[in-house]
């Protein structure tokens, strides 16, 4: 557990630094965006739901257990929920920018 949780705010200057990187509203949430495209997503103060493919989801909750939860969409993995409290920052860094690439054109990769 880190020292000192991380909050929203901190969340959101990470998402924005990426390149192109944009806040929108979606359905009364805060998402983040690059290219129209959501990367991650704030559902509550306690947590932000990033948007990786299937295989870094299950590592993220495999490597950290305590901190990541798998979130399905119906049939459909669609990403890491990451409980603020107990993520070390780190990480939460290393996953936005896997879910900014993944969704970034190939010019700003």
């Amino acid at each position: 557990m880190p020292a000192e949780p991380m909050d929203l705010a901190e969340v959101a200057e990470l998402a924005l630094a990426f390149p192109e990187a944009v806040e929108q509203d979606h359905h009364g949430m805060r998402s983040f965006r690059i290219d129209g495209k959501i990367f991650a997503t704030v559902p509550d103060e306690q947590h932000v739901r990033i948007m990786l493919d299937q295989q870094d989801i299950l590592a993220a909750v495999a490597e950290e257990p305590h901190a990541c939860a798998e979130f399905w969409w119906g049939k459909r993995l669609a990403c890491v929920i990451v409980e603020l409290e107990r993520a070390p920052r780190p990480l939460v860094k290393e996953l936005l920018e896997d879910a900014w690439r993944r969704k970034a054109p190939g010019r700003l990769r």
